[in-house]
């Protein structure tokens, strides 16, 4: 081989050489920037479901009582069961309903009148769970959605009632209406759950996966930390209040005695 083509195959090779340096680096600096979107997005929606906690609170206060959730056809609105009202406060949906933007005067909203996490894809809508599904504290069905309800079920009678939506740990030992042990439970007394699906809302989650749970229409959440295990990956993200906090907000308002 000639000295000239000696030195064009050692230029070829350091250009292969560099090209395949660049791709490393490139390769390395995308994993950190996808990272940080990824954790931007996850502090973008928390801030937006601490801004939805605070616009149910405030819902609260201004109606004594909390909004029922909206559904999929009510375009953004609190949605009750056909022929009744807050009178009654029957909510066609308790459990797996939306967080009913338009009637909360939220914003942004999309087109239907509902509020996105900051994933921001149809299947981001954010959701909402308020305690209710027919049951009663003192007598009084319905209490939180239905108009006057807490202020007739009394202080007392909503400290006093067995339970609330539940909020658990983790998925293991979850049934339709408790977390299991008691070291498992992070409240029995929630009044509503906002939630998040986060950036994989559009997949439905394994059966008996701990988000599953979130999403199974009944009165039980799980709150944890993110994870990627095998099965069980979890990137949900919730918010809550206690009956009690807000039984205090009400009372400070003078919604109730």
């Amino acid at each position: 081989m000639s000295v000239a083509s000696r030195s064009r195959a050692f230029t070829l090779l350091e250009v292969a050489l560099v090209v395949f340096m660049l791709a490393i680096l490139a390769s390395g600096l995308a994993m950190p920037f996808a990272t940080q979107m990824t954790l931007r997005r996850q502090a973008e929606t928390n801030r937006l479901l601490e801004e939805a906690r605070e616009a149910v609170l405030g819902f609260a206060l201004a109606n004594g009582r909390l909004p029922c959730p909206a559904t999929a056809a009510s375009h953004g609105r609190e949605s009750f069961e056909p022929g009744t009202d807050e009178r009654e406060g029957r909510c066609s949906n308790f459990h797996d309903g939306f967080l009913p933007g338009a009637s909360l005067g939220f914003s942004p909203l999309d087109g239907s009148g509902f509020v996105r996490d900051a994933w921001g894809l149809e299947s981001n809508r954010v959701r909402y769970a308020v305690f209710g599904a027919g049951q009663s504290v003192a007598g009084i069905p319905n209490p939180l959605t239905r108009a006057n309800g807490m202020q007739a079920a009394t202080l007392a009678g909503l400290g006093s009632a067995p339970g609330y939506l539940h909020l658990c740990a983790s998925g293991a030992g979850v049934g339709p209406s408790s977390c299991g042990a008691a070291s498992n439970q992070l409240t029995r007394r929630a009044a509503f759950v906002i939630l998040s699906l986060g950036p994989n809302s559009a997949t439905t989650p394994p059966p008996g996966s701990d988000e599953s749970r979130n999403v199974d229409g009944d009165p039980v959440f799980v709150s944890r930390e993110a994870g990627v295990a095998r099965d069980n990956a979890f990137d949900d993200q919730l918010t809550w209040v206690a009956t009690s906090l807000l039984a205090s907000r009400l009372a400070a308002a003078g919604r109730l005695p």
